[in-house]
């Protein structure tokens, strides 16, 4: 998995371990004295919790995605190809023109598909990947502006932004869950509704976070267009056109492959319902850099 699904799968993974602590030491009380709900502290509670989750997923981010995609770390020390050298020093060049202070990790990883993805929790501690897919299937200067798109990531700050994001969706999650969950536990027998209310929270938290991953999609979304423009910067508008233009050829090409499992996550994107899209039309993308 990439970027940003990757980084809503480890959120939702953090928010339910940590629901499922706090439950089982009764940290965070809501309840008062009659029985009712203390919205005040429930909330105060929320923001802790959701804050928290976010900022820890961001904190692993990084490691999660070298763990996941077995991505491989390209030293400039190392006794690199020809190919993995050009990818080093592009990412460098392009980092030193958008004014990174310290250079993103760069990495490969093994896979037909043709992307590329940023993250990381800072921008010192950033990770550029790419696929062998994108090396073989794009000529150079394609390449070079996909890994600007991906530089502009990290240069706009793109993965602090949305764990910010992240942080006010999940203090909403909290909240509702809980809420949600004393309201079922109210109906069943009082000597059933602990476990009632522990297995409702959890339900209603997972719910609750699938639909708030919709705000951080659509946010993901938006992010794109800036990150094109960025990269049509660094690396020049028609090479990022001509990217994507490739990108789109290969996305066509490769429409009913099985390769294209996990498109969703992809800088390509394929089309599909633009509620669980990461990335907008490549279509809308190229008309919008063609416009200026």
């Amino acid at each position: 998995m990439k970027r940003i699904l990757l980084f809503i799968l480890t959120n939702l993974l953090v928010m339910v371990t940590i629901g499922i602590i706090l439950s089982v030491f009764g940290v965070g009380s809501y309840l008062n004295e009659s029985g009712g709900i203390d919205f005040g502290s429930l909330l105060v509670f929320s923001a802790i919790v959701g804050f928290t989750g976010a900022f820890i997923s961001l904190a692993m981010s990084r490691w999660m995605a070298k763990m996941m995609m077995r991505v491989r770390v390209l030293k400039p020390e190392d006794n690199l190809s020809y190919g993995e050298r050009q990818v080093v020093d592009m990412v460098h060049r392009l980092s030193r023109a958008a004014g990174l202070a310290h250079m993103p990790e760069v990495g490969i990883y093994e896979a037909d598909e043709v992307n590329a993805f940023a993250t990381g929790p800072s921008k010192k501690r950033s990770l550029v990947a790419v696929s062998t897919g994108l090396l073989n299937e794009l000529d150079e200067d394609a390449v070079e502006a996909i890994i600007a798109h991906e530089v502009a990531h990290v240069a706009n700050g793109d993965m602090v932004t949305m764990t910010l994001l992240q942080g006010v969706v999940n203090t909403f999650v909290v909240f509702l869950s809980r809420i949600a969950a004393w309201a079922v536990s109210r109906l069943v027998k009082e000597e059933l509704a602990g476990i009632v209310h522990f297995i409702a929270v959890l339900v209603f938290q997972i719910a609750f976070s699938i639909l708030g991953s919709l705000v951080v999609l659509a946010y993901s979304r938006h992010r794109e267009f800036h990150a094109d423009a960025g990269g049509a910067h660094l690396a020049g508008r028609d090479k990022m056109i001509h990217a994507l233009r490739g990108l789109k050829t290969y996305q066509d090409r490769m429409q009913d492959s099985q390769q294209t499992a996990f498109s969703t996550l992809q800088i390509s994107g394929k089309k599909r319902s633009a509620l669980f899209s990461t990335h907008p039309d490549l279509e809308e993308r190229i008309r919008r850099l063609q416009a200026g």
